[in-house]
């Protein structure tokens, strides 16, 4: 799944756009990304670039707080616990789908180990 800042209107026209199979949540305000400290506030020379693309945050998100999240990636196990995370203040970076797999991979082992004995 992945968490946005969107409202609904504009997540589903990203989902449509992308073809995504995942589930896309609304995160109001960043409130979830905030209890994880990823969100940052643009600076004003980034507004004015946003809006010079013809990105308007406040219409997208739907408050004028001017905020987003960095790019994370959580891997959560059924017990709520983080297991790997992956933040990076530069959007273009993510990490690697296999890295995604892997840790995944990793949950499923422990898992099984502890569920066998």
């Amino acid at each position: 799944m992945a968490i946005s800042p969107m409202i609904g209107k504009f997540v589903r026209e990203v989902a449509a756009r992308h073809k995504l199979t995942f589930q896309l949540l609304l995160d109001a305000g960043n409130a979830t990304a905030a209890q994880f400290g990823i969100v940052f506030t643009l600076p004003d020379y980034l507004r004015e670039l946003y809006r010079g693309f013809g990105i308007d945050l406040t219409k997208c998100n739907g408050d004028d707080s001017w905020t987003l999240p960095l790019p994370a990636r959580f891997v959560i196990d059924r017990e709520g616990i983080i297991r790997a995370a992956d933040v990076n203040t530069d959007y273009t970076v993510r990490p690697d789908p296999e890295k995604t797999i892997a840790d995944l991979e990793a949950i499923s082992r422990k898992a099984w180990e502890n569920k066998k004995g």
